[in-house]
Formats: structure tokens, sequence, C-alpha cells
């Protein structure tokens, strides 16, 4: 055991990044200001970006919990009893952000177990890399409006202690064997088991950089308004002119002086926008190309609308992240469902007691009317050269949609 000490100096060190991380997605990062070509004035001027929000949304919004199959051990009737809906939802959209975020499983007054998501802010631990269990960690489970810790937690196989400020450490015994702090994980490797953020280091580069051109945009869209004009010849002596009074008036008069001459008025030439738009686009291909989203995501229309094959097609890129996510996730789900149903039954199972409960989820893309029709077609193909082939269940994985006798009864 490293102990909570550890853990906390560990949290600490985490927390930057990730709350870093959920500014991009909130839209409320700054802009790294070069200084050359903004006019002080309007250095404090203030644009926002939402495509990290984007590239996490877009992920999020296609993964689709169902259920376990399988599922022996009733841990389906775990979730259903801790709002699923908003649990999985919560707890995929906290991962994709900060890489990793964490199941509290606790029993409620019933002895019921209850489940709560914590971001990747305020958890961590030491992890199993074989299980993806914890096992030991760390949580904090409420702050103040100023951020200070109220209440934290330590987790072990054998007990979950929690300090709440001003009071004595309460110990509650644990039965189950593991920690009640699950993590839940975006694509781990064995370098970084704790997985990776959908909001990566060239996601944000990418953002500053159309940030900042949006902001140079905003700048010469003054000068291509009122295109700048001078005056050139006025006698020294000559009353100055009103700037402003000269830029919108509709007739203005210059007289010659004593030796003849006369003020000679002109015009710089007129700023474009056309390279801030191309700058804004290249910035939009490579954030496109970093997330697996398409122009159209990012709201540069490029042609006419597709049909759900064709945009399939295009977030091919996508789709794999997709489905590769729906396996970490799932066992990661297993996991808390795991740990859940023993702290239910008050009895330590082992993990490889869980190994038929699979996880399954709808398709990330919904087929339309033309692709159910091919589906269709080539089940009845498939099940006539192998009868029985493909059931109700198999037809719900490809398609989304429920049989019949689920909506009635």
């Amino acid at each position: 055991m490293k102990g909570i000490n550890y853990l906390k100096a560990k949290l600490n060190v985490k927390r930057v990044r990730v709350l870093e991380r959920y500014r991009y997605y909130e839209m409320k990062n700054g802009i790294e200001d070069f200084m050359i070509s903004t006019p002080p004035k309007l250095r404090p001027y203030k644009t926002a970006f939402g495509w990290c929000g984007k590239a996490v949304d877009s992920l999020a919004d296609r993964l689709q919990f169902r259920e376990f199959k399988n599922d022996y051990f009733e841990i389906n009737e775990i979730f259903e009893q801790n709002n699923p809906d908003l649990f999985f939802d919560s707890a995929i959209l906290s991962s994709l952000i900060s890489s990793c975020c964490f199941a509290y499983i606790y029993q409620d007054v019933d002895g019921y177990p209850k489940l709560q998501v914590i971001d990747g802010s305020n958890a961590t631990g030491v992890i199993d890399p074989v299980t993806e269990l914890l096992t030991e960690g760390y949580a904090v489970l409420s702050r103040d409006d100023a951020g200070n810790v109220l209440t934290e937690a330590y987790f072990t196989p054998d007990e979950t202690v929690v300090f709440q400020q001003g009071m004595n450490p309460e110990i509650i015994p644990n039965p189950t064997g593991q920690p009640l702090l699950v993590p839940i994980i975006f694509r781990p490797d064995a370098k970084r088991p704790f997985g990776h953020s959908r909001i990566s280091r060239a996601c944000m580069d990418i953002q500053q950089g159309a940030m900042r051109t949006a902001k140079r945009s905003e700048v010469s869209a003054e000068f291509y308004s009122f295109p700048q004009k001078y005056v050139s010849g006025l006698s020294p002596d000559a009353d100055s002119i009103d700037t402003w009074k000269a830029a919108m008036s509709a007739m203005m008069t210059f007289t010659k002086d004593e030796d003849g001459d006369h003020p000679v008025i002109g015009q710089f030439q007129q700023e474009t926008m056309t390279p801030h738009l191309d700058q804004l686009k290249m910035f939009a291909a490579l954030f496109a190309g970093e997330t697996g989203l398409t122009m159209d995501d990012l709201g540069f229309v490029t042609e006419n609308p597709s049909s759900a094959e064709a945009i399939k097609a295009s977030h091919e890129n996508l789709r794999l992240t997709a489905r590769k996510a729906q396996r970490t996730f799932g066992t990661c789900f297993l996991n808390v469902g795991y740990v859940a149903a023993c702290l239910r039954d008050e009895y330590p199972y082992l993990r490889r007691q869980f190994y038929e409960t699979k996880a399954a989820w709808d398709p990330v893309f919904e087929p339309d009317a033309a692709a159910l029709s091919v589906i269709g077609d080539g089940a009845a193909k498939i099940n006539a050269a192998m009868d029985g082939y493909l059931d109700a269940e198999s037809m719900r994985d490809l398609t989304g949609i429920a049989p019949a006798e689920d909506f009635n009864g």
C-alpha cells in the first residue's frame, strides 16, 4: 500500500491537467496571443471555439450502452436502480474529457448499492493492469465554492475511511475484497493505464491556432469595414481634421492655397478576409484529421446532405474509435457491476466468475430505411443458408431496434 498521502500528491499533479481539458471542453480557455499583430487596445478581446467539445460530444453521443448479456449475477438490476441513462452518459463523457473517471460505490440506508460518478480531477488510485481494478484509491467527495476539500475518502480492499472536515474519520467495513472505487477508462495502454483524453495536446494546440486566427480576423474586419484614407499636401498652418467626421462625411471641400496648390486625397488598399478564412479552414482540416470528424462537423459545408451510408463512410475513423471505446468501457462497466454485486451480496466473488457476462451496445451509426432493407435481405439470405444463424438479438445489435415483445412485455 502506498498510502493516502501518496495518492493526495498524485491527484494534485493530475488535477491541473484534467481541469485544463475541462476548460477547453467548456470553452473557457484563454488565447495565447503572440503580441505581434493585435493592437494593445484589442488584446483583451476574447473569442470561444467549441471544437474540443464537439470532438468529445460527437463520440459520447454515439456510445449508447444497452445492457449486460448472460447476466447471471443480476447486475443489470443494480444499474437500473441507479438512473442508468444518467450514470452511463455521465461516466462516458467524463472519461472522454479527463481520460478516466471513477465510480464510487456505497450502500444506501437499505443496504443496496448506490453508484456515483467522480471525475478524474477528484479521484485517483493505484491500478491493477490485469483487471483494471484499483488496489487502493482516494477520492474527494465534496468541495466548497473555493475548491477546498470538505469530504474525502481512502479506499482499500478491507475498508473505506471517510474524512470529513472537523470530524473524526469514519471507518466503514468493506466485505467485497475490492476497493469501492472503480476506474472507467478511455483508451488505456501499457504505459498509461489510466488512458488518454479525447482532448489531446494536438487538439488544444490546433484550437489555439484557430482562435488566434479568429481574433486577427476581427482586427482586420475593422480595417475592412472602414479602409484607411490619407491626405497629403496640407499646409502646416491648416486646421486639424476630425478623423471620424472625415471618414463618415458625404462631402468634404479643400481649397487651393495662395500658391495654387491643393491637397491630394487617397485611400489605402482595402483589407481582405480571404487569408483568415483560408487559414481557419486549414486549422479545421487539421482538427478533423486529429479527431476523425469531417469539415461539415466543424461548420464548413463541403457538399450536399449525404445518405446514412455516406455519413458512416466519411466517419470511418470515428467509428473505429467508438468501437474501441465500447470494448474498453464495457469491461470497466462490468467491473463496476462486479464490485457492486459483491457489496450487495456482502460476498467477495471472484472476478473470473463474471467472464460470461458481456456488454451490449446500440449501433454506433443508426441505419436509415435503405440500410434496413439491405440488412433484412442479407439476414434472410444468411438464415436461408444457415438456419437460425441470425436471431432477434443479432438483428438488434445490427439495427438498434428492439423486438416487438420488448415493447409489449
